[in-house]
């Protein structure tokens, strides 16, 4: 069937939905595809979920005519936090249109370019938000000259994304202007932008670059949880219940096998979880097979959902990631996470049914893709993470 603009509705929900719901929960991230997903505990707009610390208080042992031992009942905690709006969107211009419109699979053809776009975008997005703290931060920002700034974390700025800048405080600079990435520069930890900031107003800035429109509205990422800078997680303090979340060796310079093993032993003998997947950096997956050929070890690899190949620890997946942040190697139990959500990926539609939409006083046509979700751990306390590890 040729596909015209009077099919594009029903292409769009009986064939393109379930190819990028497929990708997008297991095949665009090795993390995301060992995370589970559910409609469980999801109470209207919120996730709650009691989560239960320590053991029973009712075992004990006494004298054959003693008193039975005194029933304790579980320590629970409630975690709460809303769910986010996540949002993919395709646009076709009504002069692309009409030009495919006499063109055999012209029209599936432009389609498929834009469904392909969507997807490689969101992949980026979701992956970075995987790591994020759930504000949308991409990375601290100093030295702006002219069109360009130096900042800790390059590898979250993609060429095209619209950013915008926020102090300390999250105030927004520069008027709440949107600036977009030109280019970024890996090595030097420079970004370039389209535009010109007034650079010259915030000298002495230290403040970071946000995802435009993001600013606390993405995925409750694993920094949430590891970033001593947050101060509470699913509306529950750190300070307060310091029992409940992760512990991070710090400042561990050069990676070694009994380096992770102890971090590994400490959170399974703390928390009686098991550990079965590793995020890093490359640069620590690096440092790591560089140690391994130090001293003449073999190289496990073994493959992961999704058909990523990677290396092991001991039968543990070592998966690097390229938003995973510098010097970071975070030691997970996957079963602890899952994406709690409302729905499944669905088209947003019209009152008259219809996905691809006209925008007002523009010849664009419009189909928006929507998921309600959020990430949560169950147990942050049977994670653990190394930071500071000299990179390769």
């Amino acid at each position: 069937m040729t596909v015209t603009m009077n099919t594009a509705d029903k292409v769009l929900k009986t064939a393109y939905l379930d190819v990028v719901s497929e990708y997008l929960d297991y095949n665009a991230n090795a993390f995301l595809s060992k995370i589970k997903k559910t409609t469980d505990n999801v109470w209207g707009k919120e996730i709650k979920k009691l989560v239960k610390a320590g053991i029973n208080g009712g075992i004990s042992a006494g004298s054959e005519d003693g008193e039975l031992p005194e029933s304790y009942a579980n320590m629970y905690n409630e975690f709460v936090i809303g769910l986010k709006n996540l949002y993919g969107t395709i646009e076709l211009s009504d002069k692309a249109i009409r030009a495919s419109e006499n063109k055999s699979g012209a029209f599936t053809s432009l389609l498929n370019e834009e469904i392909n776009s969507l997807m490689h975008a969101a992949n980026i997005n979701f992956s970075r938000m995987l790591f994020g703290d759930g504000s949308g931060r991409l990375g601290s920002v100093s030295n702006g000259n002219l069109n360009s700034f130096v900042t800790d974390q390059p590898q979250n700025f993609i060429e095209g994304m619209p950013i915008q800048f926020r102090d300390m405080s999250g105030t927004l600079l520069h008027d709440g202007k949107v600036f977009r990435v030109q280019s970024v520069d890996i090595p030097s930890n420079k970004v370039y932008v389209y535009g010109v900031p007034t650079w010259s107003l915030v000298e002495d800035f230290d403040g970071s670059a946000y995802v435009n429109n993001a600013y606390n509205n993405e995925l409750t990422g694993l920094m949430s949880l590891f970033d001593r800078k947050v101060g509470s997680v699913y509306g529950v303090g750190k300070d307060t219940y310091k029992n409940l979340f992760p512990r991070v060796k710090e400042n561990a310079g050069t990676i070694s096998e009994n380096m992770i093993q102890a971090q590994i032993d400490e959170v399974e003998e703390r928390s009686g979880g098991k550990i079965n997947f590793i995020l890093c950096s490359s640069g620590v997956k690096r440092a790591f097979i560089d140690h391994l050929s130090t001293y003449k070890r073999n190289v496990e690899t073994m493959e992961v959902a999704g058909g990523h190949k990677t290396v092991s620890f001991n039968g543990i997946p070592v998966v690097s990631d390229r938003f995973c942040p510098k010097g970071w190697m975070f030691l997970l139990n996957t079963d602890d996470f899952a994406i709690h959500q409302l729905c499944d990926w669905e088209w947003i539609e019209g009152e008259d049914g219809r996905i691809l939409r006209q925008l007002e006083n523009k010849p664009v046509y419009r189909a928006t893709l929507v998921k309600y979700a959020e990430l949560l751990c169950s147990r942050p306390w049977a994670q653990t993470a190394i930071s500071g590890i000299t990179e390769a």
